[in-house]
């Protein structure tokens, strides 16, 4: 008897679990079956949201993981031409929640809405404006937005104190409208922001006092994440198994010979940054190096397979009191797959990388060792740190997706010995039982802490080669990587024998520190606390400041706070003084990793800066 065929509302259904499915198979065979499958699916209406998230997300992975040369145009046709799909199910007055999840989000053709802060605002304005408004109607009923307005908008709106001070009911449309003349509502708020006369960080804590939700319309944008790919100049085709987890060795990457980095024109730094805020606006992400990235500092590095990274850093006005920060993304074949975040002192940073979730099956343990790869170049660091987050803290996701294990078999180690070896214990029961799952409750114990994956401190440098805007091979000033001799073995055992001196350590402990003297010596007062540090430390330091720029001069501030709590700072050598002030200048250079590597010279101010900063 010959087999039923599908129904008509079942055929999608079965062809999409089997595009899922031929995907992550690379031969000649899946190839050929991809192709059939896009063929029929193409013809296919796929009336059903989900199903057009499933074969979505299909598309935008084999176009970063492509099987074949041919599989290309057909691909990028079917993205360009999606949003009327959408369209289409819109018509229909079809249910398009699903569209606005936060792993399914920024398909085109779909509208979305945020409270995105006063930098990202402006930057859409202006990207976007004929498709971006306030979507008033989810505002006027938010109480303490409405506090915020009364508090702000008599600032550029005459008069209006005499009803926001001591009125009910507020016409706060007629205000706006009658103020805003002919201009349209989101232009001008922000137009009138960025005229108040302050600084610019103290005009976006006042906008984003207001909560005011945007709504935003992708239609077939190349910001959607359905357009937002590039040809790159090669392809790189996958005719055979991608590379997994257990075939990636963490030492083995990073003994590899620094990548080569080009250092981009501002013009082409500032399209990256372009580029980045665009991947996180349609994925309702927003990070503070994303928003306000340097575009003078742009590095980008071509890795093979396929895989280009961008690195920079933040404008000297924007920088963090202590630490650098570095921020960076991957594209695969032209596809942005994920983002990356690192913030780091001395020899230790705490890495942050995300893999988008379409892209999650796709060499992600092997490009995170790229990506650490980078880093260990950039800055030199010996010590890569994991937040609690990332691995399942306070993070349903990471649990699930068992983030320690991912780790774990890297070669982290926990920072806390008992978590140390309740992973141990772990491991010892998955040896002697393949089909053992560790239990969620365990996961969540394993994630209370960072974990640390440390290099070999007999690691050697050498300097990398950055490629200048007209090609010509260069030393970066300052800027080595590492070319490691002999790669210790950094398997969870091994690595967990003994503490890490950063096990423990948190910028934040050495920020409460600051702020108990302020309350024990100067009843709180934080500008008492500033001006006798600061007065301290010059005398100790024997340094006259006066000629320094404002961002030296900022960063000096800040630092005397730290340094003010070292008891015999004024006895250190000349040498050791001399060098802190070098450390305290390079903080507002126009690269932040020279301030970062001078750190990680100055032993002294490295053990006090771990005696304050750790539990």
């Amino acid at each position: 008897m010959p087999p039923v065929p599908p129904h008509p509302t079942q055929l999608p259904n079965q062809l999409l679990t089997q595009l899922e499915a031929a995907k992550n198979g690379f031969d000649a065979g899946h190839a050929t079956l991809i192709a059939k499958l896009l063929a029929q699916l193409s013809t296919l209406p796929l009336n059903d949201p989900h199903q057009l998230i499933r074969f979505h997300e299909c598309l935008l992975f084999l176009r970063a993981f492509p099987h074949a040369p041919s599989h290309v145009p057909r691909l990028e046709r079917l993205l360009i031409e999606f949003h009327r799909r959408v369209e289409n199910l819109r018509t229909a007055n079809a249910d398009l929640s699903p569209f606005d999840d936060f792993e399914t989000s920024g398909i085109a053709g779909t509208t979305m809405q945020d409270t995105v802060s006063f930098d990202v605002a402006r930057w859409l304005v202006h990207r976007i404006a004929r498709n971006v408004d306030i979507a008033w109607n989810d505002y006027w009923d938010d109480y303490q937005a409405e506090r915020s307005r009364g508090d702000t908008w008599p600032r550029f709106i005459p008069l209006l104190e005499e009803d926001a001070d001591v009125e009910a009911n507020i016409p706060w449309t007629r205000w706006l409208d009658l103020a805003r003349g002919r201009h349209n509502a989101l232009p001008w708020l922000l137009s009138r922001f960025a005229q108040l006369p302050l600084p610019a960080s103290q005009r976006a804590e006042l906008y984003d006092s207001l909560r005011l939700p945007l709504r935003w319309r992708l239609d077939n944008l190349k910001l959607s994440r359905t357009r937002h790919w590039t040809r790159p100049r090669t392809f790189y085709f996958h005719d055979s198994p991608l590379i997994r987890r257990s075939q990636v060795s963490l030492s083995g990457e990073l003994a590899r010979p620094a990548p080569q980095f080009e250092k981009l024109s501002p013009a082409a730094g500032e399209s990256v940054m372009h580029s980045i805020r665009e991947i996180m606006l349609v994925r309702y992400r927003e990070l503070y190096g994303t928003t306000l990235g340097d575009p003078r500092t742009v590095f980008r590095t071509h890795l093979g397979r396929g895989v280009v990274m961008h690195f920079w850093g933040l404008p000297p006005h924007r920088r963090l009191p202590l630490r650098a920060y570095i921020a960076g993304y991957t594209m695969k074949n032209g596809v942005p797959i994920n983002y990356i975040e690192a913030i780091g002192l001395c020899e230790w940073i705490e890495v942050g990388f995300n893999t988008f979730y379409t892209y999650r099956q796709g060499e992600t343990a092997w490009i995170y060792a790229q990506a650490l790869r980078c880093l260990r170049a950039l800055t030199h660091a010996q010590c890569f740190s994991v937040y609690p987050y990332q691995i399942g803290q306070s993070n349903d996701e990471a649990i699930d997706s068992g983030a320690f294990w991912f780790y774990r078999k890297l070669g982290f180690r926990s920072g806390r010995l008992e978590l140390e070896r309740l992973a141990r214990k772990e491991e010892q029961k998955i040896a002697g039982n393949r089909d053992h799952r560790t239990q969620k409750k365990t996961l969540k114990r394993l994630a209370e802490a960072h974990v640390f994956y440390e290099l070999d401190r007999t690691l050697l440098s050498q300097a990398p080669t950055v490629v200048g805007s007209h090609d010509s091979k260069r030393t970066a000033k300052g800027m080595t990587a590492s070319r490691v001799a002999v790669a210790a073995s950094h398997s969870p055992a091994s690595a967990a024998e003994g503490r890490g001196p950063w096990d423990t350590f948190s910028v934040r402990n050495l920020a409460l520190r600051v702020n108990r003297r302020m309350a024990r010596e100067f009843q709180g007062d934080s500008v008492r606390i500033r001006q006798d540090s600061l007065k301290k430390v010059t005398r100790a330091l024997r340094l006259d400041p006066a000629r320094w720029t404002q961002a030296q001069q900022h960063s000096l501030e800040n630092w005397s706070l730290v340094l003010a709590l070292i008891p015999d700072l004024a006895h250190w050598s000349r040498q050791e003084k001399y060098q802190i002030v070098k450390i305290i200048r390079a903080k507002s250079a126009p690269n932040e990793m020279s301030y970062l590597r001078q750190t990680q010279h100055h032993p002294r101010l490295r053990a006090e800066l771990l005696r304050l900063g750790s539990q």
